[in-house]
């Protein structure tokens, strides 16, 4: 599973294997080693972050900090996504 960049304690991720056909560009971010129960924000193609899920129970202002970064982050992201899938779409 690639590591896009951590913050802090948190860990963001891709899954290697993000289904076929493959699924719009997202991270996962968990605490401390990646989990299946980890949180899912998809990366909009402006760069946004939309919160899918927090099965990771990240407190609600530390993961509204990590979404700011993620953001501010998101042209490094899609890149990454890219060069690891190839390929890119976009939740919206």
């Amino acid at each position: 599973m690639p590591q896009v960049f951590k913050i802090g304690s948190y860990w963001v991720y891709f899954w290697a294997n993000e289904n076929d056909p493959l699924e719009p560009v997202h991270v996962h971010v968990s605490q401390g080693e990646p989990g299946s129960g980890a949180t899912k924000i998809w990366i909009t193609r402006a760069g946004k972050c939309i919160l899918c899920h927090n099965r990771s129970q990240i407190p609600e202002r530390t993961l509204k900090n990590i979404m700011e970064i993620i953001e501010a982050r998101g042209a490094e992201v899609q890149e990454k996504w890219i060069a690891f899938f190839g390929e890119a779409r976009y939740y919206c």
